[in-house]
């Protein structure tokens, strides 16, 4: 009965060891992929340099690669656990013919809890690798963009002063060449008053040499004074009779 009850407890320790197994198996299955996902997501994102995949994504794969190592580490530590108490099977008291298969099993378990721990652990190095430099790239690339961007301001900015500048010495420009045409407008003005002043200089001195010329000159004046008043009266009479006719 004893034997029975060592045969049972032995299979159960194998049952449990074979369905952790089977569950490191899976998990580490999705591990892997979600570390393939996560690098070619960054890939893309590199790729992109508008830079529009969702920052969320990439902080949920961070959230899931956190949530996945601590359940594969609880299962590698529970796999530890049952192939311990296995181990502590094989030497106990009445298990001597039968020791040979039992440490191959024991064997056999124990290779493949390393090669999940090694796998584990290679594949978390490599995610933690990848993201660590990816966040130093994207540190960099932003650095880039934000250098870019200020460039970009200070560009515009020296443009801008640029125009500023050649608008205002246009403005001079034409403010100057404005003053050279009033200067020139006024000294000829100044030399056509000069010249009419001389005109009429002369034509007093001829009209005081020459009296017979002087009273021509007066006559002139007084007709084309009267036939002005005449012209006015005129106009003035066809005015009212205008006037009249349009509101009669």
């Amino acid at each position: 009965m004893a034997g029975i009850g060592s045969s049972n407890y032995w299979e159960d320790l194998r049952k449990q060891a074979r369905q952790l197994e089977n569950e490191l198996d899976l998990k580490l299955v999705s591990f892997s992929k979600l570390c393939t996902s996560y690098s070619s997501s960054r890939d893309g994102r590199r790729g992109d340099t508008l830079d529009t995949t969702p920052l969320l994504n990439n902080s949920t794969q961070d959230r899931m690669f956190d949530t996945m190592s601590v359940e594969i580490e609880q299962l590698l530590a529970k796999l530890t656990g049952v192939n311990d108490k296995m181990a502590e099977y094989t030497n106990t008291p009445g298990t001597a013919s039968l020791n040979a298969a039992l440490m191959h099993t024991l064997q056999r378990h124990r290779d493949i809890l390393q090669d999940y721990t090694h796998e584990f652990h290679k594949t978390k190095g490599n995610f933690l690798a990848i993201r660590e430099r990816e966040d130093l790239l994207g540190s960099v690339r932003k650095d880039i963009e934000t250098y870019k961007t200020g460039s970009g301001v200070n560009n515009r900015r020296t443009e801008l002063f640029l125009k500023e500048h050649e608008h205002l010495r246009n403005s001079d420009r034409l403010m100057d060449d404005t003053i050279s045409i009033a200067m020139s407008t006024k000294e000829n003005m100044t030399s056509q008053r000069g010249m009419l002043k001389s005109i009429h200089s002369r034509v007093n001195t001829l009209a005081n040499r020459f009296p017979t010329i002087n009273n021509l000159i007066q006559r002139i004046n007084l007709r084309k004074r009267r036939d002005s008043l005449i012209l006015g009266t005129v106009v003035g009479v066809c005015t009212i009779l205008l006037l009249l006719y349009a509101f009669h």
